[in-house]
């Protein structure tokens, strides 16, 4: 299943994208998160491989697979918690969009056209090091509950980043097996 990834910065309509989600509005059937909750393009990429590997073995907790990669992110089982911690919400300014594409009309143009025409910000490149300038390390870490290990505060603090890194990929594989 092809995977649409999105970084937006200085999000203007995070309001709005929000009520349309929520409103079930099929159209804007993505995953926002909230991008200083995500670490890397490993931590996003564990999520999105966990719940494309539920939604195609029928083992969905949520609503449909792009609910079910925010609720992938969250350590515990409590769906209400994972859209508080990791979607977005009406003030949220850095945001990563995510679609998967359930069917064959789904496509990389189709879902570029749609954002470029919904979302209020400025398109960034997903990559670590963009990631790297949102993260909000505290904020992961206490949603993690990882708040012993070092902060990999200074860019050459590469082997913090890793550990921190591993914890969150360990919590993600583990939660609820």
């Amino acid at each position: 299943m092809p995977v649409h990834v999105a970084l937006y910065r200085d999000v203007q309509n995070a309001a709005s994208l929000k009520s349309r989600l929520l409103a079930g509005q099929t159209e804007f059937e993505y995953a926002f998160i909230d991008a200083s909750m995500v670490l890397s393009r490993a931590h996003i990429t564990a999520a999105v491989f966990r719940a494309v590997n539920d939604h195609m073995h029928n083992r969905l907790k949520s609503h449909n697979v792009h609910s079910e990669i925010v609720f992938s992110l969250n350590p515990t089982n409590n769906i209400t918690e994972s859209f508080r911690r990791f979607g977005i919400s009406d003030s949220t300014k850095d945001m990563l969009v995510i679609k998967v594409s359930v069917s064959p009309e789904i496509t990389h143009e189709s879902v570029a056209a749609h954002l470029e025409s919904s979302v209020e910000g400025t398109p960034v490149p997903f990559d670590d090091q963009t990631l790297s300038e949102i993260s909000d390390i505290n904020k992961i870490k206490k949603a993690y509950k990882l708040g012993a290990l070092p902060s990999p505060i200074a860019k050459e603090n590469d082997e913090a980043k890793q550990r921190l890194e591993n914890s969150l990929l360990s919590a993600i594989a583990l939660r609820g097996s």
